[in-house]
């Protein structure tokens, strides 16, 4: 056990990058993983699909593309992506550009390369006029073995004017699973503190959840860490059976009514800083280790 995790830390990374004019595609061990999509055609940047070292997908492919028994609904459920749905009460969750909605806002890549070993992005969350919001600066690394894939976000969000983020359940950072991991496909959800199903893990805070499924005879989890050093750790999730696996350090009061409203402040010129790690692993969460990975993260 010990030397997978060792392998998994300090594996020489391998991933390489292709560009078109829209995308960046990223391989891992000579194999294709996912690809960074920042076109016109979608209201936010995102990854997809996210492949396990097998190479079955993970993540679900609609609207992207057309699969015949995939889920069709929420438009704005695009791959893996960082969003929040009441920045100064623009919308830039439920930002499809197919909506007509009232306060609709995109965020717009203004550059994207590869920079070593990491893939680096600038882009602006903007308002509904096009003024900008904030400044998102994002690595992404690929740490991986001959099991496990995984990816490092360091994301660094600075305020262009003042802003507020309102407390909503719609958000933050978020991938959309592949049908197989519903529980209606019999899929099992757990989280940090041994809680298990959409029920009891919904709302909560905790380091970590992790979602199992049966894919094409393999069995295959994928994990959210929440780092310790992130603003309002543990975070809320907002974990949902039908395969939306989200955490949100914004919302308070729309997970617990308990909790004051959250209304958080962040002035001009200053950041807020997250690291997030998402993990594809074999089997299940305890057979695949996560908290023992969870903790070798945590401890970087």
């Amino acid at each position: 056990m010990r030397i997978l995790l060792v392998m998994l830390a300090a594996a020489s990374l391998s991933a390489q990058v292709k560009y078109s004019r829209e995308s960046i595609d990223v391989t891992v061990a000579g194999k294709p993983f996912t690809t960074f999509h920042y076109g016109e055609e979608s209201g936010k940047p995102y990854l997809s699909p996210i492949r396990a070292a097998s190479g079955k997908v993970v993540s679900r492919l609609y609207p992207m593309e057309q699969i015949p028994g995939e889920s069709r609904d929420h438009l704005h459920h695009t791959g893996l992506w960082f969003s929040f749905d009441d920045v100064n009460g623009t919308k830039l969750w439920e930002n499809d550009p197919s909506y007509t909605k009232p306060g609709i806002g995109r965020i717009v890549v203004r550059s994207a390369e590869w920079k070593g070993e990491a893939l680096q992005a600038v882009m602006e969350w903007r308002d509904g006029a096009g003024k900008v919001l904030l400044v998102e600066n994002r690595t992404m690394t690929f740490p991986h073995d001959a099991k496990q894939r995984a990816i490092d976000f360091t994301i660094v969000l600075t305020a262009a004017k003042d802003v507020t983020f309102g407390d909503t359940k719609e958000g933050a950072f978020a991938i959309r699973l592949a049908e197989a991991f519903t529980e209606r496909k019999g899929a099992k959800m757990v989280d940090a503190d041994g809680r298990v199903g959409m029920a009891k893990v919904w709302g909560k805070r905790s380091n970590w959840v992790d979602y199992t499924a049966e894919v094409e005879g393999e069995r295959l989890g994928v994990a959210m860490f929440d780092h310790p050093s992130n603003p309002r750790h543990p975070t809320y999730w907002h974990a949902r059976d039908y395969g939306l696996f989200a955490l949100n350090p914004f919302g308070q009061n729309a997970f617990d009514p308990s909790q004051e409203e959250s209304h958080w402040k962040l002035p001009k010129g200053q950041a807020l800083t997250f690291r997030w790690r998402v993990v594809i692993h074999p089997g299940d969460a305890e057979s695949g280790h996560v908290a023992d990975l969870y903790r070798e993260y945590a401890a970087k």
